[in-house]
């Protein structure tokens, strides 16, 4: 029997993602079937979005995001309360 776990790792090709895909595919055992993900095309942006992969680089495994890729992004009202939108000497 040859069950694979499935490792997807969705990226845009920067440093930080290139260092991630590194250091996975190094940790990664005969039973892991990793794939990189190009988020560049709009298909895999896509699954991404329906994955809730909000900030990249992410992995998913067998379909799911482990902790450290769920509910990160950007948060709006947190930016702002660090100062996105207010002019310079206002608060």
């Amino acid at each position: 029997m040859n069950i694979q776990r499935k490792i997807e790792i969705f990226s845009a090709g920067c440093p930080v993602c290139q260092d991630a895909i590194a250091a996975i595919q190094k940790a990664a055992c005969a039973s892991c079937e990793v794939t990189v993900l190009d988020m560049n095309d709009p298909v895999i942006a896509d699954r991404a979005k329906l994955l809730g992969i909000k900030s990249i680089p992410a992995v998913a495994i067998d379909g799911k995001l482990p902790g450290c890729c769920a509910d990160r992004g950007i948060d709006i009202d947190t930016l702002k309360a660090a100062g996105l939108g207010v002019p310079i000497g206002e608060k």
